[in-house]
């Protein structure tokens, strides 16, 4: 008998459709739970370290902040630009680093002149609020001696120089 039905062509049609093939299924929520599981926040904002001693030579600076939570964060985004009173049109507004460490050393300048700074954390969700602005400045430049003017005796020297800074100059030490 089995043999005789296996040979039979069986054409089965259901008369209804089944219930699965309507059925659409909403997975938004839980792709949001999802997301939102996997998501990290945007860090909070750096803080700005003032400027340290011997942190400065004529053409250089070396900035440092820190990062006061436990935020994840790729890289930061340190800004500065020079502090005037004047705005030149020649003179770039700012200028931006993206820095890995949490410290950068700014070359190329300019000699006795007061700097602002200010420093971003970023990562996948996005950037933090800007630092405090910090003022750094640079060291002055080493002054050039007149040797023409030098004059000396046998209790006393005297010494003439002038400097090349735009900015004045607090104090000079004169080593014998």
């Amino acid at each position: 008998r089995l043999e005789e039905f296996l040979k039979k062509e069986v054409d089965l049609e259901l008369s209804t459709l089944p219930d699965f093939e309507e059925r659409v299924i909403d997975v938004s929520e839980v792709e949001q739970l999802m997301n939102s599981i996997n998501a990290i926040p945007a860090p909070c904002a750096p803080v700005i370290n003032p400027q340290a001693p011997n942190a400065a030579t004529g053409t250089s600076l070396r900035v440092c902040w820190g990062l006061f939570s436990d935020d994840t964060v790729e890289c930061y985004q340190l800004c500065y630009k020079p502090v005037s009173n004047e705005r030149h049109s020649d003179e770039p507004a700012e200028h931006t680093l993206k820095v890995k460490e949490t410290y950068c050393t700014i070359t190329d300048l300019a000699p006795n002149t007061q700097y602002e700074f200010w420093v971003s954390a970023l990562n996948a969700s996005g950037i933090s609020p800007p630092s405090e602005r910090a003022v750094y400045v640079t060291a002055p430049s080493p002054p050039t001696i007149k040797s023409k003017k030098i004059r000396s005796c046998e209790n006393a020297a005297l010494v003439c120089w002038e400097s090349r800074d735009i900015n004045p100059v607090d104090s000079y030490t004169v080593e014998l």
